[in-house]
């Protein structure tokens, strides 16, 4: 893959990135100052290369497509030129993944996938679609990068046009450049306006460096987006988001259609009703931050643990994920954070921490 595992140069910014190692895949983790990068993805646009995702093309009969048996969002019912967040279960009702389909026809659908679970993904999918059903990956064949900020409609029209605006949240379509025609979205996972770029490899060096000569653009890599995914409230695959946690626990109801059938319904159903842990915010008042697996206290007592957490310029404090026992799951709930160096006091606090962003903007 063209930008995988590469140092990238242009003419202006030497991309010299420390890389971030995980399941086998290279994602810069910055490429400068990881607060600044996040900061000018608030104010600005950011460039973000996440080529590490994988990408699957299914097709099949639209009537009754074994994919909507796999994934808990209905594909069957989506409009042609939209897409789906949704997620991917074990039996009992753990998140093998959380993806994104984009149905392209009729009969067609491409199926987003986060890089570590790229396999395990291809194996479930294709052990449970229809014999008629055709699957192919095509990660290898594709550069994905993710343009992002308040500014970012402005800097992707300077490259597919004016026919750009016609896209709302959660919308895509085919658009000529570079002398090809390639899928450009609108969803994002940093809070603000956000386009991704589906484009051949051949042409993906061109297309970064293209980027980049626009003024309010700048990279951005890893640390960044683990800050502005942390302050719009959005979990992350690995840490919120694993085998062994349900999207219930994650308070992710609204991704999953219970009129339908699809693998881990059952348990999911019985767990409805009896959930032992929920997901929640935790709001610091204070630089000091917590971190993923530090223990969450009630009266001295651990009663969750912490899957992730990160220092927020943009409110001055440190705010993170953790799953905690429901009956402590309550917005304004005080707690204690066990470091294993010493404490920090918190709050319980409903996500986004960040309200006000430019994620839906009427273009």
């Amino acid at each position: 893959m063209l930008l995988k595992n590469t140092v990238l140069y242009n003419s202006h910014i030497k991309l010299n990135a420390l890389m971030a190692e995980f399941a086998g895949w290279n994602m810069p983790i910055h490429y400068g100052s990881i607060i600044e990068e996040a900061k000018h993805t608030r104010s600005k646009t950011s460039v973000f290369d996440i080529t590490h995702m994988g990408e699957f093309l299914v097709e099949e009969n639209m009537s009754s497509p074994s994919l909507d048996k796999l994934i808990t969002n209905p594909v069957s019912k989506m409009k042609e030129k939209t897409c789906r967040y949704g997620f991917l279960l074990n039996e009992a009702g753990g998140v093998l993944d959380d993806l994104i389909v984009y149905r392209l026809s009729a009969g067609e659908w491409m199926v987003v996938v986060n890089a570590g679970t790229i396999e395990k993904d291809e194996q479930a999918i294709k052990t449970n679609l229809s014999k008629n059903a055709k699957f192919k990956n095509i990660s290898e064949n594709i550069v994905k990068l993710d343009v992002q900020g308040p500014t970012s409609f402005e800097v992707m029209k300077s490259i597919v046009g004016e026919p750009l605006r016609k896209l709302k949240y959660f919308q895509f379509d085919e658009f000529e450049f570079l002398g090809g025609k390639y899928i450009v979205s609108r969803t994002g996972y940093t809070g603000e306006l956000g386009y991704e770029i589906y484009i051949d490899a051949s042409k993906g060096l061109e297309l970064w460096e293209m980027l980049l000569k626009h003024p309010d653009v700048k990279p951005a890599g890893l640390g960044a987006r683990d800050i502005l995914r942390l302050e719009a409230g959005l979990p992350l695959y690995s840490d919120e988001l694993t085998e062994d946690t349900s999207p219930v626990e994650a308070g992710m109801e609204k991704f999953i259609d219970f009129e339908k059938d699809f693998v881990g319904k059952g348990a999911l159903l019985k767990q409805i009703n009896n959930v032992s842990r929920k997901l929640v915010g935790l709001s610091v008042e204070g630089r000091r931050t917590p971190r993923h697996t530090n223990k969450i206290l009630v009266n001295n007592i651990e009663k969750g643990i912490v899957t992730s957490g990160v220092f927020s310029p943009h409110l001055n404090k440190g705010i993170a994920f953790g799953y905690i026992a429901t009956e402590q799951a309550k917005e304004g709930t005080k707690v204690i954070i066990d470091t294993g160096k010493g404490t920090i006091e918190a709050t319980i606090t409903i996500p986004p921490f960040i309200k006000e962003t430019s994620i839906r903007k009427q273009l």
